[in-house]
Formats: structure tokens, sequence, C-alpha cells
């Protein structure tokens, strides 16, 4: 049955290709400042019409409820997830993030028990062990590209925790994958189809073809030689779901690709921009290495300790509300749907952005823009407005890994301040919102050993708070 609304407001749709060029190229400038100017002139929902295709923005708490939880069944993945040209799954299959229906309930279900808390708390040694090797390869006073460090770290131990196997060997050809799945996005808004063979194109097609031969490998090696290493690799093969049946080798590659590649980019960037804001706030970074000193005396830091680092998971949550790997989730009405006093035809694209909502200051106060860790101590946390916080998106979708980030990020986090600091170097880079949210060109930092010494200028620096 269809039903009547108001039609959103918006700017005149944009239908001859110079003026989808010129936008094209505004939000390759500023997609951020492009969408916050859209919302600040035409209020919490807004539609932008471009060669006849619809879509709606929303960001505000009430509106990414409804999409996301209460009438999540009229809503289905969008295209950047779906097409199968220029979407993730061109690189994720039919995996967790790019499925729906049916077969995503079945996935899930099958996949759920590789996340229950025992299993993942298994992985907190062996994230700390990874990180304690990579630290090992850093020198006092020398230029870190600190992005590339990251990623490197959460790749070795997301690679761990999903295959317990060594793929050294092939980790030119992976970061080459990442680094062609991140430009997927600029080349999801190129008018180009897929079957020009561009070099942003070709590198994607050799990414895909580099993932498929390492993860079919790997499924194979293990399939001739099965037993328990208490890798994820291990539950797909022996999950089954309620009639016995388990997942084809298509299907767990499609799994495992999707958790690989959003295993391990969203925790380094996470921690990129923790870093960039711990090194723009002393005091916050002065009162957070105090909490670790005090807590961990010298020790290497283990998920027990966690419980005692309140200030630690407050400082990567308000990173996270500030920088959140992913600012934006796309979803398309698969019928009319009325949000708020619009309606949103069938078939519109809704794009849900809560960059804007973790940084208005309805929610967050006058100082939304500003990094201050105490917003999530509990007292302030229980009074944050449902929905204007939603880092792992929410409802029957929320991210089967948050814990699994989580609890790595606070451990890395910890096991690194305990013996290292970074200074900025240059100016605070621009987030540049591919897949994830990445510091444009790079994230280079001065690495700084702590000693004595330094421990001594924490003192004076929290006597300044």
């Amino acid at each position: 049955m269809s039903i009547t609304g108001k039609t959103a407001p918006g700017p005149k749709p944009i239908n001859n290709i110079l003026s989808q060029i010129q936008l094209m190229s505004e939000f390759d400038r500023d997609a951020f400042g492009v969408v916050a100017a859209g919302f600040r002139d035409h209020g919490d929902l807004w539609q932008i019409t471009v060669g006849g295709s619809q879509q709606v923005m929303i960001a505000h708490p009430d509106h990414l409820h409804q999409v996301l939880v209460t009438d999540a069944d009229k809503f289905t993945k969008d295209a950047n997830y779906k097409n199968t040209n220029k979407g993730l799954a061109r690189f994720m299959g039919n995996g967790l993030v790019t499925s729906d229906g049916e077969f995503w309930r079945r996935q899930r279900k099958l996949i759920q028990p590789s996340f229950h808390a025992k299993r993942i708390e298994a992985y907190a040694e062996t994230m700390v062990d990874h990180t304690l090797a990579q630290m090992r390869q850093w020198r006092d006073g020398a230029a870190l590209q600190v992005d590339h460090e990251m990623m490197t770290l959460t790749l070795n131990i997301v690679v761990d925790a999903l295959f317990k196997a060594d793929v050294s060997e092939d980790a030119e050809r992976i970061g080459a994958a990442m680094d062609a799945f991140q430009e997927m996005q600029k080349n999801q808004s190129q008018l180009v189809p897929a079957w020009v063979p561009t070099p942003g194109e070709l590198r994607t097609r050799q990414a895909i073809r580099d993932l498929d031969a390492i993860i079919y490998r790997l499924i194979a090696e293990r399939r001739a030689r099965p037993h328990d290493r208490g890798d994820l690799l291990t539950m797909l093969l022996e999950a089954r779901d309620d009639d016995g049946h388990g997942m084809t080798d298509v299907q767990i590659r499609d799994e495992l690709v999707t958790l690989f590649l959003a295993g391990h980019e969203t925790t380094a960037n996470s921690l990129n921009w923790t870093f960039i804001l711990l090194s723009q706030y002393p005091q916050v970074l002065a009162r957070l290495l105090d909490e670790i000193d005090s807590v961990l005396g010298g020790r290497t830091p283990t998920l027990a300790d966690l419980r005692a680092l309140p200030y630690l998971d407050q400082v990567i949550k308000e990173s996270m509300r500030l920088y959140s790997a992913v600012p934006a989730i796309g979803r398309e009405a698969k019928e009319d749907v009325m949000i708020g006093d619009y309606l949103v035809p069938k078939g519109s694209t809704v794009t849900l952005f809560m960059w804007v909502t973790h940084r208005d200051r309805r929610w967050w106060g006058e100082d939304a823009a500003e990094f201050k860790p105490e917003r999530f101590a509990p007292e302030r946390e229980a009074e944050i407005r449902k929905y204007a916080y939603l880092p792992f998106s929410a409802g029957p979708r929320v991210c089967i890994g948050n814990s699994f980030a989580m609890m790595e990020m606070r451990l890395l986090l910890a096991s690194i301040l305990q013996r290292w600091t970074f200074d900025l170097i240059g100016a605070v880079p621009k987030a540049e919102p591919l897949i994830t949210l990445r510091p444009q060109g790079g994230l280079r930092m001065t690495a700084r050993a702590r000693s004595v010494a330094a421990a001594a200028q924490v003192e004076d620096a929290l006597l300044t708070v």
C-alpha cells in the first residue's frame, strides 16, 4: 500500500553531466563540508537527486534509530555495498557486510559463535605479543609512518586470529590489496564503467585475484589437515546450520575476506586518530599515561587489567566519536517509508551520517568539536542521547566484531603508551572518507621513547590539568 507525505527539502535535481561532474568534484574536495552544509540549510532530513537517483541524508538520532532498528526490515543495503562492479561486494562477495535477508540471517547465526566473549578473550595475549614485536623496530626520535605501523600491526593480529597462519610472504600483495580496496571508494564516484581498464581498475582486479589466491589456499590447506587451531577459520569450517549444512568454500571465502578487510582497517584508523588527538591534547595524554603507569607499574597489560583502566576506555570512545572509522552507512528503501514528516520513496538511497550526529551540538554541547574523554565517564555516559553515538552501527546489523575491536584497541593503546608517545609532524591530516576514515596523505609522527624523565614530565603536565 502506497503512502503519502511531504517531499524532503533539498537542492534542485542535478541531471546534466557537467553539473554531476562538478558535484563529484565538490565531494572529492570536501565531502563532510558539503553534507554538513546540506543539514545546515535544509534541516535534519534532506535529499539530493542526481541523474534521477534520489539520495536522502539523515543524522538525527530518532531517524537513525528508525532506519537501523524499528524499521530495519524496510531497508536493504544500498548499491555501494551490493554492486558487484563498484560496491564492496566486488571484494567481499556475499559476506556479512553486503548480504541481506534470509541468507544474511543464516550466515550471522553461523558466525556469531566465533565472536563469543570467551573466544575473543583468548586473543588478548596474541594482540599484546604482536604489539611488543612491532615496537621493537622503533627508534627514539625517529620519524615513524604511524598509519603504516598500525596497519601492519592490526593486519598481523587479524591474520593470526583468522588463520593462525604465516602469510608474511604475502604481505606485499595483501598491502596492495588493502590500498586498492580503499581506492575503490574513489572509483565508485567516477562515471567511467568498470569494464574500462583504467589504472585503478587494473589494481582492483589484481587485488581481488591476490586475495582469492591467498584465502582459497588457506581454506584448502585447512580442509586437507583439519584440526582446531583456535582460529576463526576453524570455526567457520565447523559451523553448521539447523539442517546440518555447513558453508561452501565460496561462502567461507566471502566471510573471511569481509572479516579480513573490516577487521583490521577500522581498528588501525581508529588508533591513528587517537594518536593524533593525544598529540593535540597534552592534558588528556598526561592523565592517560598516569592511569596506565599506576595500574600496570611496568607490567605488560593483560585482559584483566582493562577493568582498571576506565580513562583508557573513555579516550577511545571519544576518539571514535570525533573520527568514526565508518562515518556513514548506506541503505535503500524497500518500500515507501515515512521518516519524520517526510516520505522516502521506495528505491531511494538513505545515507546515515554519523559524522554529523557525533558532532551535533544539540547532543554534545557547545564544545562538541573538542576532544573530551570525560563525556564517557560512567555518570555522563548514561546521559548521552540514545542513538547519538553509533561507532559500530546499531540494531540487528550492529558490528559483529565490536567487542573484538574494543579489546584490541584498549590492549594495543595501553601497550604502546606504556613505552612510547608520538609527536605529530606537520599539520593535522585531513580526514579522508574512503571505505574507512583515513588520515589523508598518511600519518608521520616522531616516536618518543618513554623514560624516568618522561614520567616526570607527565607528572608536571598533570599538575596543570
